[in-house]
C-alpha cells in the first residue's frame, strides 16, 4: 500500500524549485546567460583551495578502509573536537567535543535538534518570513509549526505578536539569522531581549524551551558587522550550522549540531542525537568529508561577491521606487512587489526572464525573494530587464 502522507506531498512542489526547473527550461531555449534566475540559493563562487587540498591529502595519504569506513555513532572525536575548539576561539564558548554532533548539513542538524527537545504533539515557533522547509521538518518531527507575523518595517522580531503565541505547549523557538529569505541579521539587542523572554517563559511554563538556531549564513554578514551567536545569549540553545555557504559544499552535506554546554542535560544532547540517526536512517555524514572541513574551520569561500551583488541590486531596486529592507548578510534581498499579489506580480516577470519567488511561500505575502548568488556580471545585465518589467506592467 502507498503510504497517502507522501503521495499528498507530491502536490506541494516548492515553488523555488519549480521557478528554478522554469529557468534551466528557458535557459535551453534561449541561453541560459539570458535567464535572469533568481530563484535558488545555490552558491555561486568555489569552495576554498585548502578544502580541496585537504581532500587529495586525505585520499593520498590516509588508508582507504579506515578513510572510507564507517565513522563512528557519534561522529569523529578528532573533528568534533576541533569544531568545539573553533566555536570556543570565535565567539568565547566553552564547548567540547562531547557537545558536538556532525550531520548531513543543516537540515539534518535541525532533524535532529527538534527531535532532541519537542515530544510529538508540541509547538515549534519561528518568525515570518521563515524558510519554507521548516514545516515540513518540524511536522516530521511530529510536532506543529505556528509562524509568529512579521514586522516587515524592518524584520526584527514582533515581540508583541511573540509572547501572545507562547503557550505551555511551546517546545522550542526555532530562528534563523541571517534570515533566509530576508536577509536581514538579528541585532544583538533583538537577541538579548528573545533570550529575557525564553528565560521567564521557561520558568511560567515549568519547563525548559529551546532555542533552536539554525545558522548556515553566519559568516556572510555586511558593513564589518559581527557575528552573532545566540548560543551567547541563551544557554538552552542548540545551534544548527551547515558549511555549505560558507566553504560553498552544499553538495557535500555536511554540518553539525552544537549544545550550548550549559542547556538542560547538556551531557545528554549528542548521545541522544546519536539514537535519533538510527530512527531517522541518518547513520553518520562522509567520514571523508568530515575529515576535510576540519582542516579548513578558518576559512571561507571568497564571500566578498555577496556583499557586492547586494550593493548593486539594492540601489537598482531603490532607484526603481521598491520598498526593500537593506540585508544585513546572506545571498538573498527581499522587497515589496508591485501589487499586492506577489504571486501574480513574480508570474509577470518571467516574461521577462526574470526567475523571482513570490513572498507567500516564506509566510510573507506581497514581497518576493531575490537570490542575488549569480555572476555580478549577471546581476548587472539583469537591470535592463527590470527596469523594462516595472516601465511595463507598473509605469506605464
Amino acid at each position: 500500500m502507498i503510504a497517502q502522507k507522501y503521495l499528498d506531498m507530491l502536490g506541494g512542489t516548492s515553488v523555488i524549485r519549480q521557478l528554478a526547473e522554469w529557468s534551466a527550461a528557458r535557459g535551453a531555449q534561449i541561453g541560459y546567460e539570458n535567464v535572469f534566475d533568481y530563484s535558488l540559493g545555490n552558491p555561486s563562487v568555489p569552495c576554498p583551495p585548502e578544502f580541496t587540498r585537504a581532500v587529495r591529502d586525505l585520499l593520498d595519504t590516509e588508508e582507504p578502509v579506515a578513510l572510507h569506513g564507517y565513522s563512528p555513532t557519534l561522529t569523529i572525536p578528532s573533528v568534533r573536537a576541533a569544531v568545539a575548539e573553533d566555536l570556543n576561539r570565535r565567539f568565547g564558548m566553552d564547548y567540547t567535543l562531547d557537545h558536538i554532533f556532525m550531520t548531513t548539513g543543516a537540515a539534518g542538524a535541525l532533524a535532529h535538534a527538534l527531535r532532541c527537545v519537542a515530544e510529538p504533539g508540541q509547538d515549534v515557533l519561528t518568525f515570518a518570513p521563515y524558510f519554507p522547509e521548516y514545516k515540513p521538518y518540524v511536522e516530521g518531527a511530529g510536532c506543529r509549526l505556528r509562524v509568529v507575523p512579521p514586522r516587515v518595517e524592518d524584520f526584527q522580531i514582533d515581540f508583541d505578536a511573540f509572547e501572545s503565541m507562547l503557550d505551555a505547549n511551546t517546545a522550542a523557538v526555532l530562528i534563523n539569522t541571517p534570515n533566509n529569505p530576508s536577509g536581514i541579521a538579528y541585532s544583538p539587542e533583538t537577541l538579548a531581549r528573545l533570550a529575557d523572554l525564553l528565560r521567564a517563559a521557561s520558568a511560567r511554563f515549568g519547563h525548559h524551551i529551546f532555542l533552536i538556531s539554525d545558522e548556515p549564513y553566519r559568516e556572510i554578514v555586511f558593513d564589518g558587522a559581527a557575528q552573532q551567536h545566540p548560543a551567547v545569549y541563551y544557554a538552552d540553545t542548540l545551534t544548527c550550522y551547515s558549511f555549505s555557504k560558507s566553504l560553498s559544499l552544499p553538495g557535500e552535506r555536511i554540518g553539525y549540531v552544537a549544545a550550548n554546554p550549559r542547556c538542560e542535560m547538556a551531557d545528554r544532547i549528542v548521545p541522544m542525537c546519536g539514537q535519533i540517526s538510527r530512527g531517522t536512517g541518518h547513520n553518520c555524514p562522509a567520514s571523508l568529508i568530515q575529515l576535510a572541513v576540519a582542516r579548513c574551520l578558518d576559512k571561507t569561500s571568497d564571500l566578498s561577491v555577496y556583499e557586492r551583488n547586494m550593493r548593486l541590486l539594492w540601489d537598482e531596486l531603490v532607484g526603481l521606487g521598491f520598498t526593500v529592507v537593506r540585508p544585513g548578510g546572506t545571498f538573498y534581498i527581499f522587497p515589496k512587489a508591485l501589487e499586492e499579489d506577489a504571486v501574480a506580480f513574480c508570474r509577470k516577470a518571467q516574461a521577462y526572464d526574470l526567475a523571482l519567488v513570490p513572498g507567500d511561500t516564506f509566510g510573507c505575502p506581497g514581497y518576493f525573494r531575490m537570490a542575488y548568488c549569480i555572476d555580478t556580471e549577471k546581476v548587472q545585465r539583469s537591470f535592463a530587464a527590470l527596469e523594462r518589467f516595472v516601465k511595463e506592467q507598473y509605469r506605464g
